[in-house]
């Protein structure tokens, strides 16, 4: 007999199958859009990243608004492999490759932000972690990197301090990025990253693990007294959050023409919209945050008919699921009206 919390993590994971067969079928039969069609991704990797904020956020209790820093990261020296790369490894091992280095470089920052960022709490935490993420992106703008048949060539001036020979090509071309990565990504490989990141996070959540690692969200003095290493803990789940951010950002650029480390991608505001599918898909549910992720995404390009009345009435909406998932009275008429009926909104605290 499975036990409620193994019911959960099922239902999560045929949620998302449903979603895949339904959206497939709508293609095959003609009934999808192409510009539906190119939103299935970038649908799919903004749910990855959101799962990967809300296991940092929810499950951790840390806020951090930098999560964007570690999927530029991810996208970046997945991407640049990936160029390198292009014609001397075949598809399948090069994107796996890809994916390999760019979970790995995620985690090893995420490690490194860690050792400083995680000994701060609270308003301290997100600025520290918001400045991390907007220096990783105006680094990687100052990057100019080329190859040739004499090796890479790295400048941090322009693309003429290369100094290559006749036959080299830039790969990193400062503020202009990345052009011309392999197109490996599609909705298929979305969903099988999303669905291996809800089963690391889900698993982890229900492991001796994370029932330390939320006793440390709880409460930090009392974990501490009894033996749990905060520290320990704290880096492992950041870490591991970072890392799937890394695989939400190779995602991204395996998917985009031109990959650039602009503020519309990894800036300020794009961190505020994964932070707001994490809080109204429900702090700590990891389920909700899949199904806020892809249904505000998806909403303003379903709302762009409408023109000068499309961002009123995703605003609305934004307002009424809050009041829905977060009012006090809204969620006690709930408890009366469905029972134990439970909506994917907030997680009602033990």
């Amino acid at each position: 007999m499975l036990n409620k919390k193994s019911k959960d993590n099922l239902i999560t994971y045929a949620i998302v199958i449903a979603a895949y067969a339904l959206f497939q079928i709508l293609a095959l039969t003609g009934n999808l859009s192409s510009h539906m069609k190119g939103l299935l991704v970038p649908m799919t990797y903004y749910a990855v990243i959101a799962v990967a904020l809300n296991l940092c956020v929810g499950i951790l209790g840390e806020l951090s608004i930098g999560h964007c820093g570690f999927m530029c990261i991810g996208a970046f020296t997945s991407a640049f492999f990936s160029k390198v790369t292009a014609g001397v490894l075949p598809t399948a091992p090069r994107f796996f490759l890809a994916f390999i280095i760019g979970i790995g470089f995620a985690a090893l920052f995420g490690f490194l932000i860690g050792i400083p960022v995680l000994r701060l709490k609270g308003d301290y935490l997100a600025i520290v972690t918001l400045a991390f993420g907007e220096i990783i992106k105006n680094v990687i703008n100052a990057f100019y990197i080329g190859v040739d048949k004499s090796g890479l060539h790295f400048s941090m001036k322009n693309s003429m301090e290369l100094g290559m020979e006749p036959d080299g090509n830039i790969i990193v071309n400062g503020a202009m990025g990345i052009t011309g990565t392999p197109h490996d990504a599609n909705f298929t490989v979305g969903i099988v990253v999303l669905l291996i990141s809800l089963f690391v996070v889900q698993n982890l959540v229900n492991s001796r693990d994370g029932r330390a690692i939320m006793a440390i969200r709880d409460n930090y003095i009392a974990a501490e007294s009894t033996g749990i290493n905060v520290t320990g803990y704290k880096m492992m789940a950041f870490t591991i959050s970072a890392a799937i951010a890394g695989a939400a950002g190779v995602l991204f650029s395996h998917n985009i023409t031109t990959l650039t480390a602009s503020s519309q991608y990894f800036g300020y505001n794009a961190s505020i919209m994964i932070l707001v599918y994490v809080v109204l898909g429900g702090i700590g549910n990891i389920r909700g945050s899949v199904i806020a992720a892809c249904i505000l995404y998806l909403l303003p390009e379903l709302l762009r008919g409408l023109n000068a009345y499309r961002m009123l009435i995703y605003s609305i909406i934004l307002i009424v699921m809050m009041i829905v998932n977060w009012s006090p009275k809204v969620i006690e008429w709930r408890k009366k009206t469905f029972g134990k009926v439970k909506l994917p909104g907030r997680k009602e605290a033990a």
